[in-house]
C-alpha cells in the first residue's frame, strides 16, 4: 500500500528525477565492528522527574543549543535490545499469552520462511516514470527483519544466516535509488527499515566483518545522503510544504543509520531535529495543538487517518531508538507524542457498539498549500502496529495511564508484520510484530499524577494532567497559597483527564490526586494560575545612559539595548530610541513561555514609514512567534501570532497604519480565544479565532522590540517608551485609562 505517495500535481512540485548514485555521493565508509559494548550507565529524565537507569550516552545537560552526545552506543540498539529479547525468548518457550499469539503471528508469515530467496536490485526507483521496484525492495526488508527476530527468540541459525543473506545480496548489489520526490520516502522508510534488521544481526558471529562493513557502507552512502538532502533543503521547497511523514521517516533513518554505524554526528542530527527541527516532523510541529486533557492534535489531522496514523508509528520509532540510547524523546515537552498518540488512537476507534468512531477537538490547521477546517474522516480506523510499543512504553514501562493507546493496542492484538497487519492497514510502512516485540509485564503504577499544567482562559482555570495506569478516577485540589492547604473542588473525573475551574480574580494553587482500588495517590506537582491583571514586564526606558533597561515590575525581565539602540526623550521621561538599521531591545529568553491571556502595552514613536518593521516580536525562528507590527502586508497596523509560521498566523488587523512622527499608544489583549488590538485606548478590531496563547509558541530566545524574527525585514526606526505585559487580558475601560496614562 503506497500510503505516503504524495499527489505531485496537486502540489505544484515539478517531477524530476532523483539518482543517487554509489559513485557520485559516496562517503567514507562508517566505524564500528561487530562486537558488542554495555557502555557506561547514564540516567535520563522522565516526565515525572524521576530517573531511570539505563542506555550508554552521555549528552549535555538541558538548555544548551544542540544535544551531543559522546560514549559507546549500545548493541543491539534500535527498536529492540538484547532484554528485549531475552524477554521474548522467556515469554514464547513459557507458551505466555499475549508473546505466544505475536509469535504465532511471526512464523506464519511468508516473510519469516527459510524458502525466501531475495531479488536484489542495481536501482530501486519510487516514484517518476520509471519501473516502481520499491516492493522488492521492502519485501526483502520484511524477510530479513522476521528472519532475524525468529533466530533471536530461538537460537536457530538458520534463520540468523538467511537474514545475513538477504542483507549481503543487496549490500552488493545496489548502487542508487532514483525516481521522482518520492525517493525521499524510499529512503526513509526502507531505510530505517532495513537498519534495524542490520543492527539486530551485527552480533551474528556467522556474519563476516567484511560483509557487515558492507551493508553499514551501503546505508552510510546510498540511503543517508537522501535522508540528509531532504530534511536539509526539503527540495526547495517552503518548510510547511511537506506533511509530517516526510520528515519522520527520514528522521528514522539518520538516527538508525547513526547507530548502526556508530556514528554520533547522525544519531544527534536526527534527535536535535526531532526536538527542534524547522519542519513538520519536529515534535512541536507534528502534535500541532494541544486541546484539554492532551489531546494533541496530529499535523495530517485533516489529510486522512492513513497518513494520520502513520505518524504515529513513525515517531513511536524514533523515540524507541533514542531510549534504547539513553535519550528520553517520549517524555519531551510533559509527554508530547503520547498527547498526539492519544488523540489519533481516540480518532480512530469506534465506540460501543461498533458503528460510530469516537469525535476529538480539531482547530483550523494552514500550510502553504491548504486551510484544514476539519477532522477528516478519509481511511478512519486504519490498524498499523504501532500501538503495542506506546501503550507498552507509557503503561506498563513508566505506569502512566494512556487509555486510548491501550484500547487500540489491546483491540487489534496480536499485531501482525510482513505487510499483514490487518483490514485497512498501512502496508510495508512498518516492520510490525509489537505484540511479540514490545509487550511488557505491567510495571509499578505511577505514585501519583504527573505534567499538571494550568493555564487560564477568559477569568477561567484550565487544567490537564497524566493519570496513573491504575487510577479510577481523579480529584482536583486548589489551595491560596503554594504548598496548600488544599479545598477539593472537583472529584470523579476520568476522561478526559483535565478540568475547568472558574474561581475569583486572583493566584491559586492547584494539585490534582488519583482514586485508586488501594486508596486515593499522592498529589500531582503543584501548579499556579493567575486569574488577575497582573504586571509582569514594564520598561519604562527611564536611563539616560548604558545598554541595560531596568524592568520595574521587579520580576527581572530587564531588557538590553543592541546595536543603534540609544536613550532619548519619550512620552514619560526617556524611551529607547531605535535607528531603523541595527537597533533594537534584546528581552530575557521565554518571556511569556507561561502566559496565557494578556496585555501588551506600549507608547510609540514611529517616524518610517516601512512595511513589516516591529514594535515587538517575540518567537523561535519564522516558524513560531507573536508580533506587533505598525504596517503589515495589507498597509495596516497587525499583530499576528503563529506555531506554524506566516500561514498558520491568527492575525489581528488595523483600519490602518500606525501614524508617524506622533506618539501613538498601542495595545493587544487576549482573553481566551478572543484577541483585541487597540490604538490610542480604543479597540479598532478583534478576531474570535486567536487560539494560540503566548504558552503555545514554546522556548524562545528571540525575544526583540524593535526586530523581526525574519531577516529581511527592516527594523523599527522611532522611539518606543512605557513597554508594559501584563497577566490578563485589560478591559476596553482598563486599556483607556493606560492611554491616558491613569
Amino acid at each position: 500500500m503506497d500510503d505516503l505517495k504524495k499527489n505531485e500535481q496537486e502540489t505544484g512540485i515539478s517531477r524530476r528525477t532523483f539518482l543517487y548514485s554509489l559513485g557520485a555521493l559516496v562517503l567514507s565508509a562508517c566505524g564500528g565492528g561487530s562486537g558488542t559494548s554495555a557502555g557506561a550507565s547514564v540516567s535520563r529524565t522522565t516526565s515525572a522527574g524521576a530517573t531511570a537507569a539505563g542506555g550508554a550516552l552521555a549528552h549535555v545537560a538541558s538548555g544548551a543549543a544542540d544535544l551531543t552526545t559522546s560514549g559507546q552506543f549500545v548493541h543491539p540498539g534500535l527498536l529492540h535490545t538484547q532484554t528485549d529479547f531475552a524477554r521474548m525468548a522467556q515469554k514464547v518457550s513459557a507458551q505466555a499469552s499475549p508473546w505466544i499469539d505475536g509469535w504465532n503471528v511471526l512464523i506464519a508469515n511468508s516473510h519469516a520462511s527459510l524458502s525466501w530467496t531475495p531479488r536484489p536490485q542495481v536501482e530501486v526507483d519510487r516514484g517518476g516514470t520509471g519501473t516502481q521496484n520499491y516492493p522488492v525492495l521492502y519485501n526483502d526488508i520484511a524477510a530479513a527483519y522476521a528472519c532475524a527476530l525468529r533466530w533471536k527468540v530461538t537460537g536457530d541459525t538458520r534463520y540468523a544466516d538467511k537474514a545475513v543473506q538477504i542483507m549481503n545480496a543487496w549490500s552488493s548489489t545496489l548502487q542508487r535509488l532514483g525516481g521522482d520526490s518520492n525517493v525521499d520516502l524510499a529512503a526513509g522508510i526502507y531505510g530505517y527499515e532495513f537498519a534495524n534488521a542490520g543492527e539486530i544481526m551485527r552480533n551474528y558471529t556467522g556474519w563476516a566483518g567484511a560483509d557487515f562493513a558492507a551493508f553499514q557502507a551501503m546505508m552510510r552512502n546510498i540511503f543517508y545522503p537522501i535522508n540528509h538532502d531532504f530534511l536539509d533543503r526539503h527540495n526547495g521547497t517552503e518548510i510547511t510544504h511537506y506533511w509530517a511523514n516526510w520528515d519522520l521517516c527520514n528522521l528514522a533513518s539518520v538516527m538508525a543509520i547513526g547507530v548502526l554505524c556508530d556514528d554520533h554526528s547522525l544519531f544527534d542530527e536526527a534527535v536535535n531535529y526531532f526536538l527542534n527541527g524547522p519542519g513538520n516532523g519536529a515534535i512541536a510541529q507534528a502534535v500541532y495543538y494541544l486541546h484539554p486533557g492532551y489531546l494533541g492534535q496530529w499535523q495530517e489531522s485533516g489529510r486522512d487517518q492513513g497518513h494520520n496514523t502513520l505518524g504515529i508509528a513513525l515517531a513511536g520509532a524514533i523515540c524507541e531508538m533514542a531510549w534504547n540510547q539513553g535519550i528520553d524523546l517520549y517524555g519531551h515537552d510533559n509527554n508530547r507524542f503520547l498527547a498526539g498518540a492519544e488523540y489519533v488512537a481516540k480518532a480512530n476507534l469506534l465506540q460501543p457498539g461498533g458503528t460510530t468512531y469516537y469525535t476529538v477537538p480539531y482547530v483550523t490547521y494552514s500550510n502553504v498549500d491548504v486551510t484544514q477546517t476539519a477532522f477528516s474522516t478519509a481511511s478512519q480506523g486504519t490498524i498499523r502496529p504501532c500501538w503495542a510499543l506506546v501503550y507498552n512504553h507509557y503503561v506498563n514501562r513508566k505506569g502512566l495511564a494512556a487509555p486510548w493507546s491501550k484500547q487500540f493496542a489491546l483491540q487489534i492484538q496480536p499485531e501482525g508484520g510482513g505487510g499483514n497487519y490487518g483490514p485497512n492497514s498501512g502496508g510495508y510502512d512498518q516492520l510490525g510484530y509489537g505484540t511479540l516485540t514490545c509487550t511488557r509485564d505491567p510495571a509499578v503504577p505511577a505514585a501519583a499524577p504527573s505534567g499538571l499544567t494550568a493555564y487560564s482562559a477568559a477569568g477561567q482555570v484550565v487544567l490537564s494532567w497524566w493519570g496513573v495506569s491504575n487510577g479510577a478516577s481523579y480529584n482536583v485540589k486548589r489551595g491560596t497559597s503554594a504548598g496548600g492547604p488544599y479545598s477539593t473542588v472537583a472529584t470523579g473525573i476520568t476522561d478526559l483527564l483535565t478540568y475547568t475551574d472558574s474561581p475569583a480574580a486572583g493566584t491559586w494553587y492547584y494539585v490534582v490526586s488519583a482514586s485508586t482500588a488501594s486508596g486515593e495517590s499522592g498529589n500531582s506537582n503543584e501548579v499556579v494560575a493567575v486569574t488577575a491583571v497582573v504586571l509582569h514586564t514594564d520598561l519604562t526606558f527611564d536611563e539616560t545612559a548604558g545598554t541595560s533597561a531596568a524592568d520595574a515590575s521587579g520580576n527581572g525581565h530587564a531588557g538590553t539595548l543592541v546595536g543603534g539602540a540609544s536613550h532619548g526623550t519619550g512620552k514619560l521621561g526617556n524611551a529607547v530610541v531605535l535607528d531603523g538599521a541595527s537597533g533594537y531591545v534584546s528581552l530575557p529568553n521565554d518571556l511569556v513561555a507561561d502566559v496565557s491571556d494578556f496585555t501588551i502595552a506600549a507608547w510609540v514613536y514611529w517616524t518610517k514609514s516601512v512595511r513589516w518593521a516591529r514594535i515587538f516580536d517575540f518567537g523561535a525562528g519564522t516558524g513560531r512567534y507573536m508580533m506587533l507590527t505598525p504596517m503589515g502586508g495589507a498597509g495596516l497596523l497587525r499583530f499576528a501570532i503563529t506555531t506554524n509560521g506566516p500561514y498558520g498566523e491568527r492575525r489581528i488587523d488595523g483600519k490602518a497604519p500606525l501614524p508617524t512622527n506622533q506618539w501613538t499608544h498601542v495595545a493587544v489583549t487576549l482573553s481566551g480565544t478572543v484577541g483585541t488590538l487597540y490604538v490610542n485606548g480604543v479597540a479598532i478590531n478583534s478576531a474570535t479565532d486567536v487560539i494560540f496563547a503566548p504558552w503555545r509558541i514554546g522556548e524562545t530566545a528571540q525575544n526583540w522590540l524593535g526586530r523581526s524574527q525574519f531577516s529581511a525585514d527592516p527594523y523599527f526606526a522611532g522611539s518606543i517608551d512605557e513597554f508594559r505585559i501584563y497577566r490578563g487580558a485589560m478591559s476596553a475601560e482598563q486599556i483607556a485609562a493606560l492611554a491616558q496614562g491613569t
